[in-house]
Formats: structure tokens, sequence, C-alpha cells
């Protein structure tokens, strides 16, 4: 499903034991060799910022935006994540994702009848 507007998605996420019992080094070797090879696949439809989030809330440690105009390349951008050990060990836990559209109601408002 393509759009002109971008959606953007909140992807709020909590390391696991799995992921903080790697030293730093296998973590960024983990994430270079695994994960970034997927980001670099969908870099024409899908843009990705990661945060972390630790400092400041006990339940959240990450969390991703994702912008698509695209949500079919969103949805292959996520299942090439849950092939990797990010879901499958687990080393992290995904505690929501909240997708939205920035002033989306403005658009609503210039096509609804008046």
């Amino acid at each position: 499903m393509k759009n002109e507007k971008p959606y953007t998605i909140l992807i709020l996420m909590n390391a696991t034991p799995a992921w903080l019992s790697l030293s730093r080094d296998e973590r960024n070797n983990y994430f270079e060799k695994k994960v970034v090879p997927i980001f670099e696949k969908f870099t024409k439809s899908v843009k990705v910022r990661l945060f972390d989030a630790e400092y400041f809330h006990s339940k959240i440690s990450d969390y991703m935006i994702v912008e698509t105009t695209d949500l079919k390349e969103y949805r292959y951008f996520i299942e090439y994540l849950r092939d990797t050990k990010i879901y499958g060990e687990p080393y992290f836990e995904i505690k929501d994702i909240v997708p939205g559209m920035e002033n989306a109601f403005q658009e609503f408002n210039e096509n609804v009848d008046k």
C-alpha cells in the first residue's frame, strides 16, 4: 500500500539479558553483520532511526522510528528482522508498535464534505 504522505512507525523495544550479556564488541559486530544489511536493503523505501531510552524509561530501553510511504516494504523489512536473533533469541522484546501519520487530519479536512 503506497501513500504520498509517509507513515511514521514507532517500534518500542526492551533489550533482553541475552543481548546485554554480549560484550559491546559482540553487539557491535552482530549489528554490523546482521542488522545493518537489512537496513541497507530497504534504504530506498524505509528510513530507520535508532534511539536509546534506557536512561529515561524503565520499560523501554530502545526504540526505532521508521518512516515509509510503502507499507508492503515496511512489512518485508520487519519480516527480515524477524528472521534474525533480534526477534528470535530474542535480543529485544518488542513492547509496542505505534503507527501514525503526521497531521493526517489536514488531508481529511481538505477532502471532507463541508
